[in-house]
């Protein structure tokens, strides 16, 4: 018995998607046989072989409307929406670092880059009867680290929340709505961070990766997830294999919420 996860020919849209996990999404759609069209501030060089891509800030409201029109002209339609877009760029200090301006920020980058994306391409999945968009949270939005990320946490939660409700209006029109949870990812971003915690603290990179993990409250699996497996679980839940999945949020963090 085969596990053809049955893509080919399946539009897709990755927002987010030249670094970390969304580079890794990409390649894994493209691979399955996807047509993928991904969104970046900046294009690289080159690309991905097969992949389409459109310059955009989706942080802006003409950003995602830029991307919707890609996708019209380009795609001629969706079939799936993979949201990774999301970052915090807020300064350390706690909640007295946080202006208006750094609220908005994380929220139109974690939050709203989303609620526009889905609110202009939605209605091409319901009028087919058919479509899976996935919402990449974070576990921060339940351990939220109150020196560096609380915007960005409340950004999650509100993503998480705001996943949930979408899910439950949609999914009677044949769209599945699904949010994925990752923990820390060892992307190059956070390897450049742990080498730079490691050469402060007079350690290896390794000794950086345990102090960004004992921040985290330790990660029982021993290390952080990589951005394949990742790429690997948003692929099946997107998926004709996960037709029955819906409403639900897929934790990807090596056990570190301490919770179910």
């Amino acid at each position: 018995m085969s596990f053809d996860l049955e893509l080919k020919g399946r539009r897709a849209l990755v927002t987010g998607g030249t670094k970390g996990v969304g580079a890794a999404v990409v390649a894994t759609l493209a691979y399955a046989g996807a047509i993928v069209l991904t969104t970046a501030r900046t294009v690289p060089d080159g690309g991905a072989e097969g992949v389409d891509y459109v310059t955009a800030d989706l942080t802006t409201a003409e950003g995602s409307d830029a991307v919707a029109k890609a996708v019209r002209e380009r795609l001629g339609g969706i079939d799936i929406i993979v949201n990774v877009l999301g970052g915090s760029g807020s300064p350390a200090g706690g909640f007295a670092a946080l202006g208006d301006a750094e609220w908005m920020q994380e929220l139109n980058q974690n939050l709203l880059s989303a609620v526009r994306i889905d609110r202009a391409l939605l209605p091409l999945m319901i009028e087919q009867g058919s479509g899976v968009v996935i919402h990449v949270t974070s576990i921060q939005h339940k351990l939220p680290l109150p020196e560096s990320t609380t915007a960005y946490a409340a950004a999650k939660a509100a993503l998480s929340t705001y996943s949930k409700s979408l899910s439950k209006e949609v999914a009677p029109k044949g769209v599945r709505v699904v949010r994925v949870s990752p923990g820390w990812i060892e992307t190059d971003a956070a390897i450049e961070l742990a080498q730079r915690l490691a050469t402060e603290a007079g350690t290896d990179l390794d000794g950086g990766k345990r102090i960004i993990m004992d921040s985290l409250g330790g990660i029982p699996l021993g290390r952080p997830a990589k951005p394949q497996e990742v790429a690997d679980l948003i692929a099946f839940l997107v998926s004709p294999r996960a037709a029955a999945i819906t409403g639900a949020e897929y934790v990807i963090d090596g056990g570190t919420v301490p919770t179910a």
